[in-house]
C-alpha cells in the first residue's frame, strides 16, 4: 500500500467562468484521516474536491499533497484516486477487468494485478462477482467495484465525491459502514464529499461545513454539533434543528440570564468567548434532545414550562414532540412510551448546560 498522505490547501481560489466559487479557503487534512467536506448543495465541495484531484484548475493558491506542491500537476501524478457518484463502470466489462483497468493501462505486471485485484475484492466482498458484468450487479454492488477500482490504486489520498447517493437508504446504511470499516483497515487519507449530515457525522474523524464556498466551521463531528461556530453550522446539522429563541442577556441577582418572551434560562456557567454584552439581541440554540418534556418526567421542577403539543413524530426508538410555547415552536426528543396526544399541555425544562448563544446580527457564536 502507498503511504497516507496529508493535504494542505493554501489561499485556494477557484474561478468557474466568470464566477468565484471558492475564494482564499485554507484547509489542512493530516495524513490518515477521514475527513467529510458537509453542506448543501452549490456550496462549493465538490469543486474543492474536483480541484485536489486536478481535474479543476485553481486561479490562485496552492495544493499540497504529501508536502509537495502539486497545484498544476497532472492528475495521473498527484498519487490520488477519486470515486464519483455516478459509478462509470465499463458496460462490456467484468467486474475483474474493471478492477484492472487502469493498472493493466500502466504497465502494472500481472502478478501484482493479481494481487491489487484480490486484496480490494476481499476487502468489498467483490470475490463471487468477478466474473459479472455491470448489468448483472445491484447498485450497491456497482459501487463497491467502483470503490475497488480506486482502491486497487493504492493511492496516497482517497477522494469520493457523494459516492452513496444514488442507494436507497438501506444500502447507504451498509456501505457507509463498510467504507467506515474499510479506512480503519487501510489507514489511508480520505476526503469525502456529502450534503447528508448523518453520513458526515457518522464517517468522519472531522467535518468541514461549508457555504457560498466558505468553510464555516472544521473540528469533529462531536464538536460542530455541540458547539457550532455561527447560525448556520447550528441549524445545518440536526434533524430536528436546534431550537432557536431570540432574547437578550440580562444580569440579576448575581447570575446572568437569557430572557425571551416569557423564558429565562441561567447561562451563568456558558463559556462565552469574550465579555457579553448585556441587553445585546441575542439567540439561545439548544438542541431538542436538551429539551425535556413530557409528563413521565417526574423530575422536572414545578416551575417547568408548558407548551401545547401541536405534532408528535414517532421515530421508532424515540419520538418528537413540537410544542408551541406561546407562539414559539419548540422541538423536544422524547425516549418515552407515556402515550400522549396533540393539543395536550405538557411541562418542558430547558437543560442550560446545553445551549448556545449567538449574536443575533452577524449570527456568530458568543
Amino acid at each position: 500500500m502507498a503511504n497516507p498522505a496529508n493535504v494542505a490547501l493554501r489561499n485556494l481560489r477557484i474561478d468557474l467562468g466568470a464566477n468565484t466559487v471558492i475564494e482564499d479557503l485554507d484547509l489542512d487534512v493530516r495524513a490518515g484521516e477521514f475527513v467529510v467536506l458537509l453542506g448543501p448543495s452549490g456550496c462549493g465541495k465538490s469543486t474543492l474536491l474536483h480541484s485536489i484531484a486536478g481535474l479543476i484548475d485553481v486561479a490562485d493558491g496552492s495544493i499540497e499533497i504529501a508536502g509537495e506542491d502539486m497545484t498544476w500537476a497532472d492528475p495521473k501524478d498527484r498519487g490520488v484516486a477519486l470515486v464519483f457518484q455516478s459509478y462509470a463502470l465499463y458496460p462490456t466489462m467484468n467486474v475483474e477487468r474493471n478492477l484492472s483497468f487502469a493498472l493493466r493501462i500502466n504497465g502494472t505486471p500481472r502478478a501484482e494485478i493479481a494481487r491489487r485485484v484480490q486484496r480490494a475484492a476481499e476487502m468489498l466482498q467483490l470475490g463471487p462477482l468477478l466474473s459479472r458484468k455491470p448489468a448483472q450487479l445491484s447498485g450497491g454492488q456497482r459501487q463497491r467495484v467502483a470503490i475497488g477500482r480506486a482502491l486497487v490504486r493504492e493511492a496516497d489520498v482517497f477522494l469520493f465525491d457523494e459516492p452513496l447517493s444514488n442507494l436507497d437508504a438501506k444500502l447507504r446504511t451498509e456501505l457507509r459502514r463498510e467504507l467506515k470499516q474499510l479506512h480503519r483497515q487501510l489507514g489511508a487519507t480520505m476526503i469525502y464529499v456529502t450534503h447528508d449530515q448523518v453520513e458526515a457525522m457518522t464517517l468522519a474523524t472531522r467535518m468541514a461545513v461549508m457555504k457560498g464556498g466558505v468553510i464555516q466551521q472544521f473540528g469533529t463531528p462531536a464538536e460542530v454539533y455541540a458547539h457550532p461556530e455561527n447560525l448556520f453550522v447550528a441549524t445545518f446539522l440536526g434533524a430536528p434543528p436546534m431550537n432557536l429563541l431570540r432574547g437578550v442577556l440580562e444580569a440579576d441577582e448575581g447570575k446572568l440570564w437569557f430572557r425571551g418572551p416569557r423564558l429565562s434560562v441561567d447561562v451563568s456557567r456558558y463559556a462565552f468567548k469574550g465579555r457579553p454584552n448585556l441587553a445585546q439581541p441575542c439567540v439561545l440554540g439548544v438542541r431538542p434532545e436538551d429539551v425535556r418534556a413530557g409528563a413521565a418526567h417526574a423530575s422536572l421542577p414545578d416551575e417547568a414550562l408548558q407548551g401545547q403539543i401541536t405534532l408528535i413524530e414517532p421515530m421508532g426508538n424515540h419520538r418528537v414532540l413540537w410544542l408551541d410555547y406561546h407562539g414559539m415552536q419548540i422541538a423536544s426528543i422524547d425516549q418515552d412510551k407515556t402515550p400522549l396526544t396533540s393539543e395536550a399541555l405538557v411541562p418542558f425544562e430547558i437543560d442550560a448546560g446545553h445551549v448556545s448563544l449567538f449574536e443575533e446580527a452577524s449570527g456568530l457564536r458568543l
